[in-house]
């Protein structure tokens, strides 16, 4: 089943316990973005100490009710212009309450080669993230197999990855 809109949107708010992601690719075109990226290639940086917006705020809710909203973003060095610009949100996404992870491939075998971004619901459902080669969403997709693969790539993916503010220190993202 594909999802889109209200029905995508819903998975955010009936999970119960755990929202976690991953992310595999080094740049997504979104169109909410667009102009926030062109501004960042020219110059423009946000103060992270301030920075606040509707998924900050969010991520505030779901702390507050006990649930976890994390990801696992795969990278390799050079960061592309898009890691960094999303790096540079990450940090008050952290402070917000998102655990955010980083597995950087850059000198080693990539543990999750070949697996496609996903979203996982509660360890209960899983949504497929469907991506042009340039990055562009083409659907979401609710996946109608056995969880357990989707289960052992986020074990493998946290154990493998360090947290993005120990990631950060030191590199100029």
């Amino acid at each position: 089943m594909l999802l889109d809109g209200d029905e995508w949107a819903a998975r955010f708010e009936r999970f119960t316990l755990e929202a976690w992601r991953l992310e595999t690719l080094p740049q997504y075109l979104v169109p909410q973005e667009e102009e926030e990226f062109e501004a960042f290639k020219a110059g423009a940086r946000i103060d992270p100490h301030t920075y606040s917006n509707e998924y900050t705020d969010d991520l505030k809710r779901v702390r507050r009710e006990g649930k976890s909203k994390g990801r696992v973003h795969i990278v390799s060095r050079p960061l592309s212009d898009y890691l960094r610009y999303e790096f540079m949100s990450y940090l008050p996404h952290a402070w917000a309450g998102e655990d955010i992870r980083i597995l950087d491939v850059t000198d080693r075998d990539n543990p999750l080669e070949g697996v496609q971004d996903f979203w996982m619901f509660d360890h209960s459902e899983v949504v497929l993230m469907n991506y042009g080669p340039d990055g562009r969403q083409i659907s979401r997709e609710v996946y109608e197999g056995d969880l357990a693969p989707f289960i052992e790539y986020q074990r493998i993916a946290i154990t493998e990855s360090v947290p993005f503010e120990e990631y950060v220190k030191g590199i100029d993202a």
